[in-house]
């Protein structure tokens, strides 16, 4: 029997021969994304790095608040995509040169992640791995004890201690510490792509179907 996990944490509290830390499976579509698709779909320019802010599903008020409020200040060196979740636009900002706002992207997403230059996302384990998989630095702010599990804190954190993210806990989330997180990561930002290239864990699928044909091949 073998076991598989997605973090290296996980796999310490299993026996060490059976186990092996091999990511998330990650979805093909992720990959068929181009950045000039990308580029072309946000009617934006490659002047400037592209900071992609995915908030989930219902988006994160508490993000969306302060990328809001530090527009002016990040416009002046990146093009924001925000994706800010259901019922979460604001009109006012349709007419802010540099920041493209929708409540969620389907199709286009794999095109709009092959145009980014970092990530602003929450903690959940699919997407980090997923960009994790795709080499786009991350800035990681999980959600707080008070609104979850607190598992996306320990996702988070594992991520930074290997190399592949920053992480800016929500309670200190604010405009001032917002930039200097960003500054941080765009500094970083050579140094965690190449962490991510030599990293195991970035797509559980195809190591998964490898260890799978390798099963049946001996079963014939």
């Amino acid at each position: 029997m073998k076991i598989f996990t997605s973090f290296e944490e996980a796999a310490a509290f299993f026996p060490s021969e059976k186990v092996k830390a091999i990511g998330s499976p990650i979805r093909k579509e992720i990959f068929t994304g181009t950045a000039s698709r990308g580029l072309s779909f946000l009617g934006i320019h490659d002047q400037k790095p592209i900071i992609t802010i995915m908030g989930g599903s219902l988006g994160a008020k508490a993000i969306n608040e302060t990328v809001r409020s530090s527009l002016e200040s990040l416009t002046k060196r990146f093009q924001i995509v925000h994706l800010c979740g259901k019922g979460q636009l604001d009109s006012e900002l349709n007419k802010v040169d540099g920041y493209k706002q929708f409540e969620y992207i389907h199709n286009e997403l794999p095109d709009i992640l092959a145009a980014s230059s970092f990530i602003i996302t929450r903690g959940g384990s699919n997407s980090i791995f997923e960009f994790l998989s795709l080499q786009i630095p991350m800035l990681i702010i999980p959600l707080s004890k008070k609104q979850s599990r607190g598992d996306q804190i320990l996702n988070a954190q594992a991520f930074e201690r290997n190399g592949f993210a920053i992480v800016l806990d929500e309670e200190n989330l604010s405009v001032e510490t917002l930039e200097i997180a960003l500054k941080e990561l765009e500094l970083k930002s050579a140094q965690i792509i190449q962490t991510m290239k030599q990293s195991p864990l970035t797509n559980g699928l195809d190591y998964l179907l490898k260890e799978i044909r390798e099963i049946e091949s001996k079963a014939q």
